[in-house]
């Protein structure tokens, strides 16, 4: 570095003082006008981040904003949300500044809420003034057009689009399908030591690419799981798009997933009287039969990048936490399992195979995947965003800021669901309260896929129950986070032959 300096003109002799005197302090080193152009650039994006934080933070007088920290400027709190665990993240702050408060995260000003009746202002009764969004970096991975970030004309159509894939009358029929991989996977898992959680996302993978692309396995299919996967490392890393970095490879991937669908997209196309493949990509593509309006091929394909995020991670991280809860509680095991054989029996006496219809009579199996959705919480909360300057519950949100209802905080209220901590699925013969189980969000933004997930769940249950017992390995209590909570280590287990 001296040799650096010394090998430069020097500075008029006044420079050195004059700065001293102006900055009060003493540089060691001779400020040459090169290291002062750097050094005024420096201290103009340091002021133009200071207005820019002052102008979002803006509010008037009597509309106070909700309580709460921003941490530091421009980062925020957010290294403090990666460094806790979350929930306890939230959980503290919501013990220090009561039900509505603010923070900033992944480079958004936020107001998290924690009351049903704020959530529903939120996401049901005043929807319009809160769009949904995500953080930048995450609306880039999953694709701009994507259903999640839409409201009005253009997110009721793709609505219908995307229900007409998932609404029980047209998953009614995949039942045979989901029951084959199901069948595929539980040899492999027989005396076998298993990462829950990867099991999970391979089999709920499967499940999601029949839901995307229908029976037809196209050549540009493994492709796409290869892409997908690489994708998804990224997905909860920090949003630093240098070269090496988690993000930067993922978006390298996004793009190649990109070309890799609109190929299949063409292909599809090409084929349209041969029928298109069935799955969401062949309900998007019946719907280009519309003259006017067409989606684009860049719609559809986030559309389906999208729908595989939504119906991938966050079921394979439930079920995991179902195999969890059901080793934990023997009895309740047994007592599944018993349902599950009377299933059983009356499909054997009939000669035939798993059916919709036997997955409607699995009463204490559907109350323990709800408790599980409860009490694993794994959508802990979601984003919208003001479209206008809101005045909510006496405090002002300013336009763009995120709005967080978290659900999890909600769920794990003991005024809604006494003794929260507790697993106990005899809590939901009696249904909830409204706006207290929101496992798949709620209002018209709500995941058009649950009953897809409710039914991979079932006919896993179903077989795995009558025909396994698995034993938790070097047992560490605990939750990691990945994005979505869920066991640690993914909840390594022994999978063997129950004893009939």
């Amino acid at each position: 570095m001296q040799l650096l300096f010394s090998s430069l003109p020097l500075p008029p002799r006044t420079f050195q003082p004059t700065f001293t005197a102006f900055y009060g302090c003493h540089l060691p080193f001779l400020i040459t006008p090169i290291v002062l152009f750097y050094l005024m650039v420096v201290l103009v994006v340091v002021m133009l981040l200071l207005l820019l934080s002052v102008h979002q933070w803006r509010h008037p007088k009597d509309k106070p904003l909700p309580p709460g920290s921003m941490g530091w400027p421009y980062i925020g709190e957010t290294l403090k949300l990666y460094k806790e665990n979350p929930n306890s993240f939230f959980a503290n702050r919501q013990k220090r500044y009561g039900d509505i408060f603010k923070s900033h995260i992944l480079g958004c000003p936020c107001v998290m809420i924690s009351s049903p009746d704020a959530a529903k202002i939120v996401l049901v009764t005043k929807a319009h003034l809160f769009k949904p969004t995500y953080p930048p970096s995450k609306e880039k991975m999953i694709g701009p057009e994507a259903i999640f970030f839409h409201q009005g004309p253009y997110h009721s159509r793709l609505k219908k689009l995307v229900q007409a894939s998932f609404l029980p009358s047209a998953i009614r029929g995949s039942v045979s399908e989901i029951e084959q991989i199901v069948l595929k996977f539980l040899p492999a898992w027989e005396n076998a030591t298993l990462n829950t959680l990867q099991e999970m996302k391979r089999y709920a993978f499967d499940v999601a690419m029949i839901s995307a692309f229908g029976h037809k396995q196209d050549k540009e299919i493994n492709g796409i799981k290869q892409l997908y996967q690489c994708l998804e490392k990224g997905y909860n890393s920090m949003p630093l798009d240098l070269p090496g970095t988690p993000f930067n490879k993922a978006m390298k991937a996004r793009k190649l997933l990109n070309e890799t669908l609109r190929r299949l997209i063409k292909e599809r196309r090409e084929n349209e009287k041969q029928g298109g493949g069935g799955g969401l990509l062949g309900v998007l593509l019946g719907d280009q039969n519309q003259k006017v309006d067409q989606l684009s091929d860049s719609q559809i394909a986030d559309n389906v990048i999208g729908v595989i995020f939504a119906a991938h991670d966050t079921t394979a991280s439930v079920l995991t936490w179902l195999l969890k809860y059901l080793h934990d509680n023997g009895n309740l095991l047994e007592a599944v399992t018993r349902e599950q054989e009377g299933v059983r029996r009356e499909i054997i006496e009939a000669n035939r195979r798993l059916m919709w219809d036997d997955t409607r009579h699995m009463p204490l199996t559907t109350r323990v995947i709800q408790e599980t959705l409860r009490t694993a919480s794994i959508l802990s909360f979601t984003f919208r965003e003001a479209v206008e300057d809101v005045e909510f519950e006496g405090y002002y949100i300013p336009k763009g800021w995120k709005v967080l209802p978290l659900f999890r905080t909600i769920h794990h209220c003991a005024d809604f669901f006494p003794k929260p901590e507790k697993f106990d699925p005899s809590r939901f013969e009696v249904p909830p309260k409204p706006n207290t189980f929101m496992p798949f969000g709620n209002g018209v933004h709500s995941c058009p896929g649950s009953e897809l997930a409710k039914l991979e769940m079932l006919v896993l249950l179903h077989h795995l129950t009558t025909k396994y017992r698995w034993q938790v390995v070097g047992y560490e209590d605990g939750i990691q986070y990945g994005p979505f909570p869920v066991p640690k280590k993914g909840l390594p287990v022994k999978v063997t032959p129950r004893n009939i």
